[in-house]
């Protein structure tokens, strides 16, 4: 299978009028509420479409299973990162600039999505399926691309570093290091994020040894 066109878990009938989209947003809404609640394990499709107050067989006629729609709500996450991410590293001015831009993402990350009891059980649920896993690291890779292009005009000639490498891997520990500390307690979870921005400074850029 492609994973850039992973039909088996994405819309089984995109929505197309007014109607249409709205019962689309009234199940995915049902959905994070019940991924809140629960989990995405225990979510079950009958029980979706009896919170979101739609016929089982509206909704099987947009989502072929529960992996379709939490790939659906993982995009949706996914898109306003890389939406905050391209605004931010639009600005950059230079590399120090750039790592500063980066631990701010990490605070806004923190704050936008603590407060959203269905970000992280729509991210631990991307377990449930190695496709939805797959599409979980292509977003990963994109925002370390937007990154890596902003500043890549500010690069020393002689630069060691294998910048592709390097911000992918970042990409990928930022994320898990912020959902990490989402699942922990306040307090902790800020002195974990103080630290982790003390790594960054010190690692994202430096030359090698």
């Amino acid at each position: 299978m492609n994973p850039d066109n992973p039909d088996r878990i994405t819309f089984r009938r995109r929505p197309q009028q007014e109607r249409s989209i709205q019962r689309v947003d009234a199940i995915l809404s049902a959905a994070a509420a019940l991924i809140a609640e629960k989990g995405v394990s225990a979510m079950k499709m009958t029980e979706l479409a009896a919170v979101a107050a739609i016929p089982i067989g509206s909704v099987y006629q947009y989502f072929p299973d529960k992996a379709a729609i939490v790939r659906a709500l993982l995009d949706r996450h996914s898109s306003r990162i890389r939406q905050k991410v391209g605004e931010t590293f639009a600005l950059v001015t230079s590399l120090d600039h750039a790592i500063e831009l980066v631990c701010a993402m990490v605070d806004w990350y923190y704050r936008e999505f603590r407060s959203d009891p269905a970000y992280l059980g729509v991210w631990l649920g991307t377990d449930i399926d190695r496709d939805i896993l797959q599409l979980n690291m292509q977003h990963s890779d994109r925002v370390a691309e937007i990154f890596l292009g902003s500043i890549r005009p500010f690069l020393p000639a002689g630069s060691r570093i294998d910048l592709e490498a390097r911000t992918q891997l970042f990409s990928h520990l930022i994320g898990a290091s912020i959902r990490f500390a989402i699942m922990s307690e306040e307090e902790m979870a800020l002195r974990m994020l103080c630290e982790w921005k003390q790594v960054i400074r010190a690692t994202l850029l430096a030359e090698p040894a």
